[in-house]
């Protein structure tokens, strides 16, 4: 074999194998789900990559302590890329909504600093 011909299928070798790295890391759905609890903000926010995020506040019970149950809440983080679902957000604020959202391995800047990305709002109450 030439020189030319193996540095070529070299070449293309590792160009394939980051384009698949670079595929699962940011455009792979990792995960699915649905997180209910009290929507915090909704925010348009950016320097460059203007995007939407939001904040859910999610109560639960803390359990670690012995022989106390302590109420605890969690925050879930998130961007949304759809336009209409972030404006129907932004008048939801305090109300408890169930999400629809799609986790990513990665964030990229047009998308969202999150790498949970909501999709859809099932339910506003």
């Amino acid at each position: 074999m030439k020189k030319g011909k193996i540095i070529t299928i070299a070449t293309l070798t590792v160009a394939a194998v980051l384009a698949l790295a670079v595929f699962f890391k940011f455009y792979f759905v990792f995960g699915e789900g649905v997180k209910a609890g009290e929507l915090n903000f909704v925010v348009y926010k950016g320097y460059i990559f203007k995007t939407y995020e939001g904040k859910v506040i999610q109560a639960g019970f803390n359990s670690k302590a012995k022989n106390t149950s302590a109420i605890q809440s969690y925050e879930f983080e998130f961007s949304i890329t759809d336009p209409a679902v972030a404006d129907s957000l932004m008048r939801c604020s305090g109300k408890t909504v169930e999400l629809h959202y799609k986790e990513y391995l990665g964030s990229l800047p047009w998308r969202g600093q999150q790498k949970y990305i909501v999709d859809r709002i099932l339910a506003v109450r």
